[in-house]
């Protein structure tokens, strides 16, 4: 594997150049097999999230090794993660107030990051380039087609054809609903965790539990465990920490180290706090969010903390995040006046996208829980020269388990040959 790194001062607001100035960061990398990585074509990795930064591989494996053959890839650190300029509760308050960080982090959507990779494109020389999105970065996808179609070769989607039209909170009810049907599965393969589940859950309403980093145990945080529920494989692994619950000691039996661990390692933000600060926001369009995931609750009770025998969550998030995450708790006004915005512009040109010719190719999972199959295959339907590859065979964190064959089929796709 060949590294090149790569940082750029762009703007923050693009259409205002004057408001000020942000650093990004890009890692290119290219295979060692190819003599001359300066004439292969540029693939953009768009990252899932919002609020992840991009992968940092040791080496060139799984959907990376595949892409190598062809391309050399740009791994772009969103604006706000990874070495681009951070945004968390240490900088933000370098903006102001809370209205003033709040105004802010309007600059910090879909929008805004295909500005910058279009600012990248042209710093780095390239006429066009082509697109490999996952999840949120199918979001981006979707943007970028909309604003400047004329700078994509071609685009690959993997579990992230957002809706185009769909209000946020039809997007939390449709995840609501996947999450029971994911719940009902996983508790059909392991009924023991159920028990296991509703036992700890017990515990916790009668004795004090303390995750590792001193944080009141909730049932709300044990819930979070359902996160391992977006997987192909790692959903397995939840049962893992499902049998080692609980341990004796001379009070009795308690948590044990082990599952509090586990709880805390799928409820911290403190390395991507703008997936809490902006992850409703990638959906709002014209409207406020105001806390969708946790109004929509209120027709999911079965997910409701107090249930007698709560679901497990996925990607929600609620207010409480703010008030029990030490590195959230700073952003609580933050976040609220965020949710409290309805001034969220236009994501996608509609139009722009039925007439698109640029070559589209998606991988919709039949079974993803966190962007609904039938939103997705509507949205499919509405952008032209795009073809969908719909499969039950992966969840949404495809590409983790069989990313190489993923992406040769997708660039198969968009080639016009469908591969066995």
């Amino acid at each position: 594997m060949r590294t090149v790194e790569h940082h750029f001062t762009l703007p923050l607001d693009h259409a205002r150049p004057e408001v000020g100035v942000i650093n990004l960061f890009a890692r290119e990398l290219s295979s060692t097999e190819h003599a001359d990585p300066a004439a292969l074509p540029w693939l953009l990795y768009l990252q899932g999230g919002p609020g992840g930064a991009s992968p940092r591989p040791g080496s060139l494996s799984g959907w990376m090794a595949e892409a190598a053959k062809t391309f050399r890839i740009l791994l772009l650190d969103q604006r706000g993660t990874g070495l681009s300029t951070p945004a968390n509760r240490q900088t933000l308050p370098l903006c102001g107030d809370a209205a003033a960080q709040s105004a802010y982090l309007t600059h910090f959507r879909a929008d805004s990051i295909v500005h910058d990779a279009e600012a990248i494109r042209a710093l780095l020389g390239a006429d066009k380039w082509s697109t490999f999105g996952q999840s949120y970065g199918g979001f981006c996808t979707l943007t970028y087609l909309s604003i400047a179609p004329e700078a994509l070769e071609r685009c690959l989607v993997t579990g992230g054809l957002a809706s185009l039209t769909a209000t946020v909170d039809d997007v939390y009810r449709a995840t609501y609903a996947r999450m029971a049907e994911r719940n009902a599965e996983y508790f059909g393969w392991y009924p023991s965790d159920r028990v296991v589940l509703d036992r700890a859950i017990g515990h916790l309403r009668t004795t004090a539990e303390h995750l590792p980093d001193g944080r009141l145990l909730t049932v709300g945080l044990v819930q979070m465990l359902g996160q391992f529920l977006g997987g192909n494989a790692r959903i397995h692994q939840l049962h893992h920490v499902f049998e080692q619950a609980f341990v004796p000691t001379p009070g009795g039996e308690r948590l044990s180290d082990a599952f509090l661990a586990a709880v805390q390692a799928q409820a911290e933000r403190a390395t991507h706090p703008l997936y809490a600060l902006m992850h409703e926001s990638i959906y709002a369009q014209g409207t406020a969010t105001d806390w969708s995931a946790e109004r929509v609750l209120e027709d999911f009770p079965a997910f409701s903390p107090d249930a007698a025998a709560p679901l497990l969550t996925g990607e929600m998030v609620y207010r409480w995040y703010f008030e029990n995450d030490p590195a959230l708790r700073p952003l609580e006004a933050v976040a609220s006046l965020v949710a409290e915005r309805d001034d969220w512009g236009r994501l996608y040109d509609l139009a722009a996208l039925a007439a698109n010719t640029v070559p589209v190719a998606a991988v919709v999972y039949t079974h993803d829980v966190y962007v609904d199959k039938d939103l997705s295959l509507a949205t499919a339907d509405a952008v032209g020269n795009l073809r969908v590859w719909e499969t039950a065979d992966f969840h949404h964190d495809g590409i983790a388990d069989e990313g190489s064959e993923i992406f040769k089929r997708l660039l198969g796709l968009t080639n016009e040959r469908a591969l066995p």
